[in-house]
Protein backbone atom coordinates (compact mmCIF):
# COMPACT_ATOMS: atom_id res chain seq x y z
CA UNK A 1 0.00 0.00 0.00
CA UNK A 2 2.84 2.42 0.82
CA UNK A 3 4.35 1.88 -2.62
CA UNK A 4 0.97 2.30 -4.33
CA UNK A 5 0.39 5.64 -2.62
CA UNK A 6 3.89 6.72 -3.60
CA UNK A 7 3.66 5.84 -7.31
CA UNK A 8 0.29 7.60 -7.53
CA UNK A 9 1.54 10.74 -5.80
CA UNK A 10 5.03 11.03 -7.32
CA UNK A 11 3.98 12.12 -10.86
CA UNK A 12 1.85 14.91 -9.36
CA UNK A 13 4.74 16.07 -7.17
CA UNK A 14 7.13 16.06 -10.11
CA UNK A 15 4.65 18.03 -12.23
CA UNK A 16 4.29 20.59 -9.44
CA UNK A 17 8.07 20.90 -9.23
CA UNK A 18 8.37 22.03 -12.88
CA UNK A 19 5.69 24.72 -12.63
CA UNK A 20 6.86 28.34 -12.91
CA UNK A 21 6.77 30.07 -9.54
CA UNK A 22 3.90 32.31 -10.64
CA UNK A 23 1.76 29.24 -11.36
CA UNK A 24 3.08 27.45 -8.26
CA UNK A 25 1.73 30.19 -6.01
CA UNK A 26 -1.64 30.21 -7.78
CA UNK A 27 -1.79 26.51 -6.94
CA UNK A 28 -0.75 27.28 -3.37
CA UNK A 29 -3.66 29.73 -3.07
CA UNK A 30 -6.04 26.96 -4.12
CA UNK A 31 -4.49 24.48 -1.69
CA UNK A 32 -4.86 27.06 1.07
CA UNK A 33 -8.62 27.34 0.44
CA UNK A 34 -8.97 23.56 0.68
CA UNK A 35 -6.73 23.09 3.74
CA UNK A 36 -8.05 26.04 5.70
CA UNK A 37 -11.73 26.35 4.76
CA UNK A 38 -12.75 22.85 3.66
CA UNK A 39 -10.54 20.55 5.73
CA UNK A 40 -9.72 22.91 8.59
CA UNK A 41 -6.43 21.08 9.20
CA UNK A 42 -5.50 21.41 12.89
CA UNK A 43 -7.34 24.72 13.10
CA UNK A 44 -8.18 24.22 16.78
CA UNK A 45 -4.52 23.55 17.60
CA UNK A 46 -3.45 26.72 15.81
CA UNK A 47 -6.08 28.83 17.58
CA UNK A 48 -5.22 27.39 20.98
CA UNK A 49 -1.50 28.03 20.39
CA UNK A 50 -2.07 31.61 19.26
CA UNK A 51 -4.44 32.37 22.15
CA UNK A 52 -1.97 30.95 24.67
CA UNK A 53 1.17 32.67 23.38
CA UNK A 54 -0.24 35.92 22.01
CA UNK A 55 -2.98 36.80 24.56
CA UNK A 56 -2.29 40.53 24.21
CA UNK A 57 -3.63 40.50 20.64
CA UNK A 58 -7.30 40.83 19.81
CA UNK A 59 -9.30 37.92 18.40
CA UNK A 60 -9.31 39.64 14.99
CA UNK A 61 -5.53 40.08 15.02
CA UNK A 62 -4.96 36.43 15.91
CA UNK A 63 -7.39 35.36 13.19
CA UNK A 64 -5.39 37.37 10.66
CA UNK A 65 -2.17 35.66 11.80
CA UNK A 66 -3.91 32.29 11.63
CA UNK A 67 -4.95 32.74 8.00
CA UNK A 68 -1.55 34.09 6.96
CA UNK A 69 0.17 31.15 8.67
CA UNK A 70 -1.84 28.65 6.64
CA UNK A 71 -1.04 30.53 3.43
CA UNK A 72 2.63 30.42 4.28
CA UNK A 73 2.48 26.74 5.25
CA UNK A 74 1.03 25.89 1.82
CA UNK A 75 3.68 28.01 0.11
CA UNK A 76 6.46 26.32 2.01
CA UNK A 77 5.26 22.81 1.26
CA UNK A 78 5.07 23.53 -2.46
CA UNK A 79 8.46 25.26 -2.32
CA UNK A 80 9.90 22.07 -0.87
CA UNK A 81 8.42 20.12 -3.79
CA UNK A 82 9.81 22.74 -6.20
CA UNK A 83 13.30 21.94 -4.86
CA UNK A 84 13.16 18.66 -6.81
CA UNK A 85 13.90 20.47 -10.09
CA UNK A 86 15.32 23.85 -9.03
CA UNK A 87 18.82 24.76 -10.14
CA UNK A 88 21.47 25.82 -7.59
CA UNK A 89 21.62 29.21 -9.32
CA UNK A 90 17.90 29.79 -8.83
CA UNK A 91 18.10 28.61 -5.22
CA UNK A 92 20.94 30.99 -4.35
CA UNK A 93 18.91 33.85 -5.78
CA UNK A 94 15.91 32.96 -3.65
CA UNK A 95 17.65 31.92 -0.42
CA UNK A 96 20.44 34.33 0.49
CA UNK A 97 22.81 34.06 3.46
CA UNK A 98 23.88 37.53 4.58
CA UNK A 99 27.03 36.55 6.48
CA UNK A 100 28.33 33.39 4.85
CA UNK A 101 31.78 34.33 6.18
CA UNK A 102 30.82 32.58 9.42
CA UNK A 103 31.32 29.31 7.55
CA UNK A 104 34.80 30.48 6.52
CA UNK A 105 35.80 30.98 10.16
CA UNK A 106 34.90 27.39 11.01
CA UNK A 107 36.57 26.10 7.84
CA UNK A 108 39.79 27.93 8.72
CA UNK A 109 39.86 26.33 12.18
CA UNK A 110 38.64 22.96 10.82
CA UNK A 111 36.06 23.14 13.60
CA UNK A 112 32.61 21.56 13.61
CA UNK A 113 29.44 23.40 14.58
CA UNK A 114 25.89 22.77 15.65
CA UNK A 115 23.58 24.88 13.52
CA UNK A 116 20.33 25.47 15.40
CA UNK A 117 17.21 26.30 13.42
CA UNK A 118 13.51 26.67 14.16
CA UNK A 119 10.37 25.69 12.30
CA UNK A 120 10.00 29.17 10.95
CA UNK A 121 9.90 30.83 7.50
CA UNK A 122 11.64 28.27 5.26
CA UNK A 123 13.41 25.60 7.26
CA UNK A 124 13.32 23.27 4.23
CA UNK A 125 15.44 25.56 2.06
CA UNK A 126 17.95 25.96 4.89
CA UNK A 127 19.46 22.64 3.83
CA UNK A 128 20.49 24.16 0.51
CA UNK A 129 23.21 26.35 2.06
CA UNK A 130 25.43 23.29 2.39
CA UNK A 131 26.79 23.84 -1.12
CA UNK A 132 28.34 27.12 0.08
CA UNK A 133 30.78 25.51 2.51
CA UNK A 134 33.43 22.81 2.59
CA UNK A 135 32.10 21.64 5.96
CA UNK A 136 30.30 18.32 5.72
CA UNK A 137 26.59 18.96 6.19
CA UNK A 138 24.59 16.63 8.44
CA UNK A 139 20.86 17.23 8.80
CA UNK A 140 19.15 15.53 11.75
CA UNK A 141 15.55 14.70 10.87
CA UNK A 142 12.51 12.67 11.87
CA UNK A 143 11.90 9.67 9.65
CA UNK A 144 8.72 9.59 7.51
CA UNK A 145 6.55 6.52 8.16
CA UNK A 146 6.12 5.72 4.45
CA UNK A 147 9.57 4.42 3.47
CA UNK A 148 9.14 5.50 -0.16
CA UNK A 149 8.21 9.06 0.75
CA UNK A 150 11.01 9.00 3.33
CA UNK A 151 13.45 8.22 0.53
CA UNK A 152 11.95 11.03 -1.57
CA UNK A 153 12.26 13.51 1.31
CA UNK A 154 15.86 12.43 1.86
CA UNK A 155 16.62 12.90 -1.84
CA UNK A 156 15.07 16.36 -1.90
CA UNK A 157 16.76 17.52 1.29
CA UNK A 158 20.16 16.07 0.31
CA UNK A 159 20.16 17.56 -3.20
CA UNK A 160 22.69 20.17 -2.15
CA UNK A 161 25.05 17.75 -0.46
CA UNK A 162 23.54 17.53 3.01
CA UNK A 163 23.61 14.03 4.47
CA UNK A 164 20.48 13.20 6.46
CA UNK A 165 20.54 11.09 9.61
CA UNK A 166 17.78 10.14 11.99
CA UNK A 167 18.12 11.28 15.59
CA UNK A 168 19.36 7.95 16.97
CA UNK A 169 22.26 7.96 14.48
CA UNK A 170 23.54 11.43 15.37
CA UNK A 171 26.03 10.50 18.11
CA UNK A 172 27.68 7.67 16.11
CA UNK A 173 28.08 10.10 13.17
CA UNK A 174 29.72 12.73 15.37
CA UNK A 175 32.11 10.20 16.92
CA UNK A 176 33.03 8.82 13.49
CA UNK A 177 33.65 12.27 12.01
CA UNK A 178 35.70 13.40 14.99
CA UNK A 179 37.91 10.32 14.79
CA UNK A 180 38.47 11.01 11.10
CA UNK A 181 39.03 14.75 11.77
CA UNK A 182 36.17 15.75 9.46
CA UNK A 183 34.74 19.19 10.23
CA UNK A 184 30.95 19.16 9.99
CA UNK A 185 27.90 21.34 10.41
CA UNK A 186 25.13 19.49 12.25
CA UNK A 187 21.74 21.04 11.57
CA UNK A 188 19.00 20.62 14.19
CA UNK A 189 15.56 22.18 14.50
CA UNK A 190 15.17 22.08 18.28
CA UNK A 191 12.14 24.25 18.97
CA UNK A 192 9.50 21.50 19.00
CA UNK A 193 8.02 19.47 21.86
CA UNK A 194 10.16 16.64 23.30
CA UNK A 195 8.69 13.50 24.82
CA UNK A 196 7.99 14.00 28.52
CA UNK A 197 9.95 10.83 29.32
CA UNK A 198 13.01 12.43 27.68
CA UNK A 199 12.58 15.88 29.20
CA UNK A 200 15.40 17.22 31.38
CA UNK A 201 14.63 20.92 31.34
CA UNK A 202 11.62 23.23 31.34
CA UNK A 203 11.91 26.81 30.15
CA UNK A 204 9.66 29.76 29.30
CA UNK A 205 8.90 29.89 25.58
CA UNK A 206 6.58 32.60 24.29
CA UNK A 207 5.57 33.31 27.87
CA UNK A 208 4.67 29.72 28.70
CA UNK A 209 6.86 27.26 30.63
CA UNK A 210 7.24 24.12 28.53
CA UNK A 211 9.54 21.10 28.20
CA UNK A 212 12.41 21.83 25.80
CA UNK A 213 14.98 19.85 23.84
CA UNK A 214 18.47 20.00 25.35
CA UNK A 215 20.18 17.48 23.07
CA UNK A 216 21.89 20.09 20.92
CA UNK A 217 23.47 21.72 23.96
CA UNK A 218 24.59 18.35 25.35
CA UNK A 219 26.17 17.39 22.04
CA UNK A 220 27.91 20.76 21.66
CA UNK A 221 29.43 20.57 25.16
CA UNK A 222 30.42 16.91 24.99
CA UNK A 223 32.18 17.22 21.63
CA UNK A 224 33.19 20.89 21.90
CA UNK A 225 31.24 22.06 18.86
CA UNK A 226 30.55 25.72 18.17
CA UNK A 227 26.88 26.70 18.25
CA UNK A 228 25.22 29.07 15.77
CA UNK A 229 21.59 30.00 15.30
CA UNK A 230 20.33 30.59 11.76
CA UNK A 231 17.77 33.38 11.67
CA UNK A 232 15.53 33.38 8.61
CA UNK A 233 13.20 36.10 7.40
CA UNK A 234 10.83 36.16 4.45
CA UNK A 235 11.71 39.02 2.13
CA UNK A 236 8.72 38.38 -0.11
CA UNK A 237 6.90 35.38 -1.52
CA UNK A 238 9.50 32.85 -2.65
CA UNK A 239 12.48 34.83 -1.34
CA UNK A 240 14.23 34.41 2.01
CA UNK A 241 17.23 35.83 3.81
CA UNK A 242 19.23 33.95 6.45
CA UNK A 243 21.73 35.27 9.01
CA UNK A 244 24.02 33.40 11.39
CA UNK A 245 23.65 34.47 15.04
CA UNK A 246 26.49 33.28 17.34
CA UNK A 247 25.30 31.35 20.38
CA UNK A 248 28.49 29.79 21.81
CA UNK A 249 31.92 29.40 20.21
CA UNK A 250 33.21 27.69 23.38
CA UNK A 251 30.17 25.78 24.67
CA UNK A 252 31.96 24.16 27.60
CA UNK A 253 32.43 27.59 29.15
CA UNK A 254 28.70 28.32 29.25
CA UNK A 255 26.38 27.71 32.18
CA UNK A 256 24.00 24.77 32.15
CA UNK A 257 21.08 25.31 29.75
CA UNK A 258 22.38 28.74 28.72
CA UNK A 259 22.74 27.59 25.09
CA UNK A 260 19.21 26.16 25.08
CA UNK A 261 17.74 29.28 26.66
CA UNK A 262 19.59 31.64 24.30
CA UNK A 263 18.37 29.61 21.33
CA UNK A 264 14.75 29.85 22.47
CA UNK A 265 15.10 33.62 22.93
CA UNK A 266 16.26 33.92 19.32
CA UNK A 267 13.30 31.85 18.15
CA UNK A 268 10.95 34.11 20.13
CA UNK A 269 12.39 37.21 18.46
CA UNK A 270 11.54 35.76 15.07
CA UNK A 271 8.03 34.81 16.06
CA UNK A 272 7.27 38.21 17.57
CA UNK A 273 8.55 39.93 14.43
CA UNK A 274 6.33 37.92 12.05
CA UNK A 275 4.22 35.31 13.90
CA UNK A 276 2.51 34.14 10.70
CA UNK A 277 5.73 32.43 9.60
CA UNK A 278 5.86 30.01 12.53
CA UNK A 279 4.74 26.36 12.46
CA UNK A 280 1.61 26.79 14.60
CA UNK A 281 -0.02 23.50 13.58
CA UNK A 282 2.38 21.54 15.79
CA UNK A 283 1.22 20.80 19.36
CA UNK A 284 4.20 22.64 20.84
CA UNK A 285 2.33 23.74 23.96
CA UNK A 286 0.60 20.43 24.70
CA UNK A 287 2.50 20.13 28.00
CA UNK A 288 2.83 23.26 30.11
CA UNK A 289 3.93 23.82 33.67
CA UNK A 290 1.32 25.67 35.75
CA UNK A 291 2.34 28.94 37.40
CA UNK A 292 2.67 28.49 41.16
CA UNK A 293 1.64 31.52 43.25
Amino acid sequence: MQFLVYIIAYPFLWFISILPFRVLYLLSDCVYLIIYYLIGYRKKTVRDNLALTLPHLSTEERLSIEKKSYRHLCDMFLEMVKTMTMSPKEMRKRFVVTNIEIFREYEKENKSMVLLASHYASWEWLLTINDQTSLKGIGVYKQVNNKYFDRLVRNIRSKYGTELVVTRETIPYIIKNQKENIACVYGLASDQRPQLSKTFHWNPFMGVTVPVHTGAESIAKKYNLGVEFIRVRKVKRGYYEATFIPIAKSPRETEEYQITNDFLLEVEKQIIEAPELYFWTHKRWKHIRPVVD
